[in-house]
This record gives C-alpha cells, sequence and structure tokens, in this order.
C-alpha cells in the first residue's frame, strides 16, 4: 500500500474512531462535540501508537499499558473521572466496530480504526 491508500486509510480509520468516541461521549456525559471527539480519538491513537512502540511488545503488560494511556487520554479530556474515561472507551469500541462492520460489509475498509484501540 502506498503513502496515498495509507493516508486515506488512517483518515478514514480515525474518522470512525471519533464517531464511537463522539458516541461513548454523548451517552456517558451528554456532550456533544464532533470535532472534540475528533481530537480526542487522534491524541488517543498517537498515545497509544507512543506506548505501544515502546513496551508493546511486553507480553500482556504492554498492551495493558497502551490501553490505559488511552483511557488516560479520554480522562484528561472528558468529564467524569477514570470510571466515565473506561466506559466512554467501551461504548466508543461498540460504535466503531458497528460502523466498521458496517462499511467491511459493503467493501470500504477493512476492520480496523485509529482512534479506538483493537478495532
Amino acid at each position: 500500500m502506498g503513502l496515498t491508500e495509507s493516508l486515506i486509510v488512517f483518515v478514514i480509520s480515525l474518522l470512525v474512531g471519533a464517531i464511537g468516541i463522539y458516541v461513548g461521549a454523548r451517552i456517558i456525559t451528554d456532550r456533544e462535540d464532533y470535532s472534540y471527539a475528533f481530537v480526542t480519538a487522534l491524541i488517543g491513537a498517537i498515545i497509544w501508537s507512543i506506548v505501544a512502540f515502546f513496551v508493546g511488545w511486553i507480553p500482556l503488560l504492554g498492551p495493558v499499558l497502551a490501553l490505559l494511556a488511552y483511557v488516560g487520554v479520554i480522562n484528561w479530556r472528558y468529564p467524569g473521572g477514570w470510571v466515565n474515561a473506561a466506559a466512554i472507551s467501551i461504548v466508543a469500541w461498540i460504535a466503531a466496530l458497528v460502523v466498521i462492520y458496517a462499511l467491511a460489509a459493503v467493501g470500504l475498509t477493512s476492520f480496523e480504526a485509529a482512534g479506538v484501540p483493537g478495532i
């Protein structure tokens, strides 16, 4: 895959990740701001990638630390503390999974998204 295709996949997957965070934040904190969710997804994807790069190779601990860093970004960006951040993350993951499944089912994307870990 070339640079242009990689950038397109990254942008589409980031938009999907932002949709997930938007839905999660709307349900958990009643906050309705897609651009805020987009920035959160971007920061989350960057932090997730950095942590995963440095410690992701450590069995069990690496992925847990990357996930904790991602939830920490949501905790930093949204009100309600760690419990709300974890709840937003779970709802975001489910929402992004639904969107990605729908897009993949019609052949528009693959099963992955930047901005939401594990998808």
